[in-house]
């Protein structure tokens, strides 16, 4: 990218690029990368010193990586990430937002029911806030999509995931979509993975660090052909990266539990989309068939 024509030019081709190249990186540009994807807010508006420590890098790494894109350092990658932050301000600022929320709760060392119980609803309010910001239309609406077009749903979902997983299968059931839960009972995750075909959607959550079982089992729905919808909380995750669509959440984290409010609203959001979606899809085939009972 020695042309300064091809440079990106807005966030999303930044982002496009990035994940076209993740691949190619080393593991520290990877890092690196991971966090522009995951906090370009952070990217574009802190200063290099901040970014490099909240990544957890060196400053060298990250002007490295700009390098490596075709910047001439890392100032021109943040004029781009800011320049698109600005013309859509209304998610500026989510993560410093996160973190002056962290620092006031870090600085209770003790504190009542009632205190815990504000930080909670505080920090899933945020987390919330964050997901009607971020999450587009366009995504829930090819999830949907999905869900709806394949034969048979497949759900999975382990550790803190589970309860959204077990959420999900259970209400997709509620709505008449053929439905399957891997839950991996008696270790049979393996066996229970075999039966997914070309013309299914696997439903797989995870976040970091990212339950095996669930790679395992994305791994092996995408050989076999299926479509993958990917619950997570990086683009770049290991089920992210062999998805057919990824819907990020960042799920709020208060005194070290994090939260699934988030991730749960989500989940009803796509199961109330889908129950919708079938519904019309069944006016329709009712109004079509209609004329033929006379």
């Amino acid at each position: 990218m020695s042309n300064k024509q091809s440079l990106p030019e807005s966030a999303e081709e930044l982002r496009a690029l990035i994940l076209q190249r993740y691949e190619t990186f080393s593991g520290r540009l990877q890092q690196v990368a991971r966090h522009v994807l995951d906090h370009p807010d952070d990217f574009a508006l802190e200063t290099l010193t901040v970014i490099a420590e909240r990544a957890r890098v060196q400053p060298s790494a990250i002007v490295r990586f700009a390098k490596t894109l075709g910047f001439s350092g890392a100032n021109p990658m943040q004029r781009v990430l800011r320049d698109s932050l600005l013309a859509n301000h209304a998610a500026l600022g989510y993560g410093e937002r996160v973190r002056r929320f962290n620092v006031s709760v870090s600085r209770k060392s003790n504190a009542d029911s009632n205190e815990v119980l504000a930080e909670f609803i505080e920090g899933d309010v945020l987390a919330l806030q964050n997901l009607r910001e971020t999450m587009t239309a366009a995504d829930v609406a090819q999830a949907i999509g999905l869900m709806e077009q394949a034969q048979t749903l497949y759900v999975v979902g382990f550790r803190r995931s589970f309860p959204v997983a077990s959420y999900l299968a259970y209400s997709l059931q509620q709505v008449g979509k053929r439905t399957f839960f891997l839950d991996g009972v008696g270790g049979l995750t393996a066996h229970q993975v075999r039966t997914i075909q070309r013309n299914d959607l696997l439903v797989a959550i995870s976040y970091q660090p990212y339950a095996e079982e669930t790679v395992r089992v994305t791994e092996a729905a995408v050989e076999a052909g299926a479509k993958v919808l990917a619950i997570s909380d990086s683009v770049v995750s290991p089920i992210a990266k062999v998805s057919t669509l990824t819907l990020q959440v960042r799920d709020s984290e208060v005194r070290n539990f994090r939260s699934l409010g988030a991730s749960l609203c989500l989940a009803q959001a796509l199961v109330v989309g889908l129950a919708f979606e079938r519904e019309r899809g069944g006016s329709t085939r009712g109004r079509r068939e209609k004329p033929r009972a006379n």
